[in-house]
């Protein structure tokens, strides 16, 4: 059974197309990886699909009745909701219902018989509707699933505007669960969310009956779920049966099969013009030479898609700091309230180290507090000498008007518009990337933006929060064979262990000095 239909789907921003003539097909119980790199229009298509985004061109179609779930993490949770509230939120539906039967109870004092048959049917069968949704076992759902997410913890009562990046995404993550619809939308669902959770999301979808669709960079985690790929490329959307492995293999023999149709085109292209170049002036082989250059005019050329620029990061060291790059006393961090028991930590030189924990517990802050960018709330940080620091914040502001180029000339008044234009080619961005809003940019490309600020400046510390969030299989590797190669120390927030693994000198498991339930 289709669910959902997709036809000549056109898209594009400004002079920039997205999509061109894209037609898809969403069958009941597909688990669905939805594959690219950054840039090539994968959240874009979440938002046609939904209704949020109309597209140029094309038709979309769902399946009369289906209820679908979408993983919006810039969905707003506004202040005064509480994580309880907004988890009930998914029983709206039902709520409804029930007003619904209620109303029809109060109406039967006053019916005749003849209503009073059709109302009580009617309430009959909401009451069964409610019944088969476990509608009076609302509570104990929310329970379960908060308990499973590490909601619980947090306090169902708190204001969902004080929770982190992490936490927030945890709550919408459980509503969409909570509300069971018969497909799940699902962009980048594991940025944010410690390995503990991604794995208890993992176990989910493994068992989950319905449809999915799920966008991910994360490459092990895309494995153990799904086993449908479609990949997004060049414009075009083409589907692969099974994992992303599996893809990656096959989507390399039709690329070198493509390459050599390609190679073997181009010489008889040649060998034809040459045959054609030489006798077309000639009587005797005037009709050959106009045999093979209509040969030549009919013939379908094979073209080749234009190669992707790969980022190139290269981080400048700066001169040698002193022995301590940093010291705790006594630091205590958090804002109302501590997050974390006194710490008394040390940092060398050339350490690189990684925190890692669960979500909320405190790790950004005690990144800002190490920076001097919050204030400690006891205790004292003392800097090294000599420092030179870059730091890579988790997201740019929402309401950035900014172009790529403004922002690199902000951070570097004296570049050249060469210079700036160079700086963010090696980064991985093309000129219409480069020219654009960087609002209007993927989470991805967003981040190659800020990264370029920090491989343009000297540094002998590297303070990164959760630097793989949004990027590609590319741009990961890339940026840890850069962080690798780097001279200086490294200070880093990441959940993904794969990332780190070789490249950390030291793991520090941030749970054991947090204040925190985890």
């Amino acid at each position: 059974m289709s669910i959902l239909n997709v036809e000549h789907l056109s898209h594009g921003f400004g002079d920039r197309a997205i999509f061109e003539d894209v037609s898809f097909r969403l069958l009941a119980g597909e688990h669905i990886g939805l594959v690219g790199a950054n840039g090539e229009g994968k959240s874009t298509f979440m938002n046609i699909i939904t209704g949020t985004l109309m597209p140029d061109e094309g038709k979309v179609e769902w399946a009369k009745r289906v209820r679908v779930g979408y993983l919006d993490q810039h969905a707003v949770l506004t202040k005064g909701q509480t994580i309880k509230s907004v988890l009930a939120s998914a029983f709206d539906y039902l709520y409804e219902m029930e007003n619904q039967m209620n109303d029809i109870y109060g109406r039967l004092a006053e019916a005749e018989p003849d209503e009073m048959d059709k109302l009580m049917s009617e309430a009959g069968t909401i009451q069964d509707l409610l019944t088969m949704h476990d509608f009076y076992m609302i509570d104990a759902k929310i329970e379960e699933v908060a308990r499973a997410l590490g909601l619980i913890d947090l306090g169902l009562e708190r204001d969902v505007t004080e929770l982190s990046g992490g936490q927030r995404t945890k709550v919408l993550l459980a509503k969409l669960l909570l509300e069971k619809p018969d497909i799940l939308l699902l962009d980048e669902p594991t940025n944010y969310l410690d390995t503990e959770h991604i794995e208890w999301l993992k176990r989910y979808l493994n068992d989950y009956e319905n449809a999915f669709i799920l966008i991910s960079h994360d490459i092990p985690f895309l494995n153990s779920v799904i086993n449908l790929i479609y990949h997004m490329d060049n414009r075009q959307l083409n589907r692969y049966v099974g994992d992303y492995d599996k893809f990656q293999e096959v989507y390399a023999m039709k690329k070198a099969q493509l390459e050599a149709a390609y190679n073997r085109q181009q010489q008889e292209i040649a060998d034809l013009k040459d045959f054609v170049a030489r006798n077309k002036a000639r009587v005797a082989t005037r009709n050959m030479a106009m045999s093979r250059q209509k040969k030549l005019d009919n013939m379908e050329v094979i073209e080749l898609a234009a190669e992707k620029p790969k980022p190139e990061f290269h981080f400048k060291t700066a001169r040698t700091p002193g022995r301590y790059i940093f010291e705790t006393d006594n630091l205590v961090i958090g804002y109302d309230e501590p997050l974390s028991s006194p710490l008394t930590l040390s940092m060398e030189r050339g350490s690189k180290l990684v925190l890692t924990g669960a979500n909320g517990i405190g790790k950004t802050t005690l990144l800002k507090s190490i920076l001097g960018l919050i204030p400690a709330l006891y205790g004292t940080v003392t800097l090294g000498d000599y420092l030179e620091t870059g730091y890579f914040e988790q997201e740019m502001p929402p309401d950035i008007q900014t172009t790529c180029m403004e922002e690199i000339w902000q951070e570097f008044p004296g570049f050249t518009q060469y210079e700036v234009r160079s700086a963010l080619a090696k980064c991985g961005l093309t000129t219409k990337h480069i020219e654009s809003k960087v609002k209007v940019l993927s989470g991805g490309e967003q981040a190659k933006v800020r990264l370029c600020k920090l491989i343009n400046r000297e540094s002998n510390l590297l303070v990164l929060d959760e630097p793989t969030n949004h990027l590609d299989k590319d741009a990961k590797e890339e940026l840890k064979r850069a962080l690798k190669e780097y001279k200086g120390s490294i200070l880093m927030v990441c959940h993904e262990p794969e990332f780190y693994d070789g490249l950390a000198t030291e793991v520090w498991d941030c749970t054991k000095w947090t204040t925190r339930f985890v």
